[in-house]
């Protein structure tokens, strides 16, 4: 089965087809600012690692081969996570999440309602809080398993963990969100 996203992608680079890379740019874009916040916890630099990705994208740097087992979106995220690092390097940060007053600012902003529809869900907002006090690897995997909907197999190559890894990281990351889900519910 082909990637669709992966042969627009290939498009852009073949025939220079700036639709293509228009098509994934809004796709991604707020899936992917929301993504790297969790690493940088800053939205103006998160949007600035965005289009650092895609920029990554448009010069045709960093090849997408389609493969079996990663799609286009695994790669993506991949590169976003890697610019996100590249960036924690410089400043020396770790991976935390967003805390209460941010989800409602965030929300309640104007300029930010494409990125605040992500959110509208009560559930996955509620969720989104409970993760900042879980351990930062499992946040990682389980924001790519739950806002993402991204496979095992899709996460262990963007962690850069085996797959059993994985899912060893994936079931712990339950737990712990499951109590910290119910912590916060009260």
């Amino acid at each position: 089965m082909s990637d669709i996203d992966g042969l627009l992608y290939t498009s852009f680079l073949r025939n220079n087809d700036p639709n293509a890379l228009e098509a994934l740019f809004n796709k991604y874009r707020d899936g992917l600012i929301l993504f790297i916040y969790g690493f940088v916890q800053n939205l103006d630099e998160a949007e600035e690692l965005m289009m650092d990705t895609f920029a990554i994208l448009a010069s045709g740097t960093a090849r997408y081969k389609e493969k079996a087992n990663a799609s286009f979106k695994t790669w993506l995220y991949a590169i976003a996570k890697n610019q996100a690092l590249l960036c924690l390097r410089k400043r020396k940060f770790i991976f935390i999440s967003p805390d209460k007053e941010f989800l409602n600012n965030f929300e309640a902003d104007e300029c930010l309602q494409p990125v605040a529809e992500l959110l509208k869900n009560e559930r996955n907002a509620h969720l989104y809080r409970a993760m900042k006090s879980i351990d930062p690897c499992y946040r990682q995997a389980l924001y790519l398993l739950f806002f993402e909907n991204m496979k095992p197999e899709q996460i262990s190559q963007i962690i850069k963990k085996n797959i059993k890894q994985t899912y060893n990281i994936l079931a712990r990351g339950k737990e712990s969100l499951r109590i910290a889900y119910e912590r916060t519910a009260k």
